[in-house]
């Protein structure tokens, strides 16, 4: 922020445009199995168990893992992770520059710049909003190339691309 304004300068814009992709990067690569099975349970529903596996106990996401895993490889297990890559790189870096913004252009006049809870919760959603209006249709593709794996011998995407189209 420079002194005499509530103005960011472009350079803090940069940095948390650029530390907010990061980090979203980063999370989604450790979590990308998990919002896999998270995508295909929420679309299809619990799996349903062949006479072998009727009886097996333990966890159902690691149970879900290693089918996938057998089923589709490891690509599988990261299927979908482009599209979130492509989602994540604006969603963090629309989110926190345009709550930084929202944050200044609210900012109160007092030497500290506090902001009010409901200032906060309006930069904050005016945020949230901007996000998902840049990033939704990344998360539409993300969502189909994570579900496409569930029907034997149909795979309508070949690439991110192809699914964007």
């Amino acid at each position: 922020m420079s002194n005499n304004s509530h103005v960011p300068n472009a350079r803090g814009l940069l940095c948390n445009a650029g530390a907010g992709a990061a980090a979203g990067v980063i999370a989604a690569t450790f979590v990308c199995p998990l919002d896999v099975i998270k995508t295909r349970l929420q679309v299809h529903g619990l799996p349903k168990l062949d006479a072998a596996h009727s009886n097996v106990r333990g966890s159902l996401i690691i149970g879900s893992l290693k089918q996938i895993f057998r089923k589709e490889g490891l690509r599988g297990m990261y299927r979908g992770l482009s599209p979130t890559v492509l989602a994540l790189l604006p969603n963090w870096a629309v989110y926190f520059t345009m709550y930084e913004q929202l944050k200044s252009f609210l900012c109160s006049d007092d030497e500290n710049h506090h902001l009010s809870i409901g200032a906060n919760m309006i930069a904050a959603s005016g945020a949230g909003a901007a996000t998902t209006i840049a990033t939704n249709p990344l998360w539409v593709v993300k969502t189909r190339l994570q579900t496409q794996g569930m029907r034997t011998g149909v795979v309508p995407y070949r690439s991110t691309l192809s699914a964007l189209r």
